[in-house]
């Protein structure tokens, strides 16, 4: 259903509005939407420098009946800022300054534009940095991470986005402005409606303004990697390694078809065989840490376990962080069908991992799979040729299996892609009915007219519904 979004026009500058069809074919997908052709193109993108702005274009909007979706950098893996009703895409990437640094209290305020490089900037200027900056943080808004509550590497040390985030600036459906949270370390005021926006896809708000907290670099910073016979023992050091508490900031699960795949994206040499990619973070003692970590993997026998120095680690992250690319790049005949993002507790993560090699052997499809096993987020890409029905029905297949095993194990879906229109299937089965109900009910609160972001998160609008409220709740 296209919408009348001439109403832009008085709103913005003509060069902050645009009905063009090269525009709207730019916001019509994201990178989880490119292959399988779900884009569905806006009726308009406007790009707001303000939160004035984004209050104004909401405002208007919602009189009007107009979807609104959020966009920022387009990285998202499910969907998140297609605009499945079409309507507005609001590009919040002229919205990209860094308002304030307080390296005295170790926060950073920034517009939702920023991208990961420009915080890391202006946080390292003072000797600190943001240590949830997701594996995809060179191309992703600060924005994008908290509606995506994203996540990265070093979460087994340091946690996700929402734990870093004290506060934020946000414009409901109907243009009002709200501020969550503060500059105080924590707060029993109220209820938490930062986190309720955290991790809300821009379906309750657009977040305008960012306060997170920040951290000192470490003064000591070392790691290598540890190699395996087989991927099961590698899981397994994984774990015992967590379980025994050893202190390590990146650990990262990579299988040997992944590092095939890397060596032929980026003509390196990594072994062709299972690893474990490591890295340690103090200010003293990290040799002690190192020990204890070597002493824990060497009961899993591993093949090697070597440290590296700066470059050899440039090498290895890298390689770690271009494993999507390598593998799409992979292979002219097959591409991606889902991005693999489940995450079981931390005992269940070699049960995981052997579901998805289990399920590759039984359903025939190549399954790379990789993942910050740390804190039990496995990643894996199901490869397919998407113009044979037979291979592409094999790899949904396949890739329900592994959600729903990772549901039994008492795990998620989703544990830093976010739900989207990808994974609006399971919501169901992962939090039943009820609590689904409960999360439809703050939609309608805040945005009874189902303005931003439709299509996203509910079960029910896989058909094409929209999540407005219903006439009983009406007052």
């Amino acid at each position: 259903m296209a919408h009348d979004c001439a109403f832009l026009e008085d709103l913005l500058p003509s060069d902050r509005v645009s009905f063009r069809a090269d525009a709207r074919d730019e916001h019509a997908t994201d990178f989880g939407t490119d292959v399988e052709g779900q884009g569905v193109q806006p009726d308009a993108v406007a790009w707001p420098d303000s939160t004035a702005d984004v209050s104004a274009v909401l405002e208007a909007a919602d009189e009007r009946g107009v979807p609104v979706t959020p966009y920022a950098a387009g990285t998202s893996l499910e969907g998140n800022a297609v605009p499945a009703h079409e309507g507005i895409s609001l590009d919040l990437t002229r919205m990209n300054e860094v308002l304030d640094v307080r390296p005295e209290d170790f926060q950073l305020d920034a517009e939702p534009g920023v991208m990961g490089p420009a915080i890391e900037e202006a946080a390292g200027a003072h000797g600190l940095f943001f240590p949830p900056l997701p594996s995809s943080g060179d191309i992703s808004t600060i924005g994008g991470m908290v509606v995506n509550d994203a996540s990265g590497m070093q979460t087994v040390k340091y946690g996700e986005v929402a734990d870093w985030v004290l506060g934020l600036e946000a414009v409901l459906a109907d243009g009002s402005v709200i501020r969550t949270g503060g500059r105080a370390k924590k707060t029993s005021s109220g209820y938490n409606l930062g986190e309720l926006l955290v991790g809300s896809e821009g379906t309750l708000a657009v977040v305008t303004k960012v306060t997170i907290s920040l951290a000192g670099i470490p003064e000591q910073i070392r790691g290598g990697r540890a190699i395996f016979e087989t991927l099961d023992d590698a899981a397994a050091a994984v774990t015992d390694a967590v379980q025994s508490g050893v202190d390590v900031a990146k650990i990262e699960l990579v299988d040997a078809t992944s590092a095939r795949m890397a060596n032929n994206y980026l003509d390196s040499d990594l072994p062709d065989a299972p690893m474990v990619f490591l890295e340690f973070h103090a200010n003293h003692g990290i040799e002690a840490e190192i020990d204890f970590c070597r002493t824990v993997f060497d009961a899993h026998d591993p093949l090697r376990f070597e440290l590296g120095d700066e470059e050899e680690m440039e090498t290895l992250w890298t390689a770690r962080k271009e494993l999507a690319f390598a593998v799409a790049d992979w292979d002219p005949d097959l591409a991606p069908l889902v991005p693999g993002d489940v995450t079981v507790p931390i005992s269940d993560l070699p049960t995981m991992v052997r579901q998805v090699q289990d399920v590759a052997e039984e359903y025939d499809v190549l399954i790379p799979t990789f993942g910050h096993a740390g804190d039990g987020n496995l990643h894996y890409a199901i490869l397919v040729d998407h113009g044979d029905p037979d291979h592409v029905e094999r790899g949904k297949a396949a890739s329900d299996a592994i959600v729903e095993r990772a549901i039994e194990l008492g795990g998620t879906a989703t544990g830093e892609h976010g739900v989207g229109m990808g994974k609006r299937e399971y919501m169901l089965r992962e939090y039943g009915e009820a609590t689904v109900e409960a999360m439809r009910s703050i939609k309608y609160a805040l945005d009874p007219n189902d303005t931003l972001n439709p299509g996203k998160i509910f079960p029910e609008t896989a058909d094409g519904e929209r999540v407005r409220r219903p006439a009983r709740m009406e007052r």
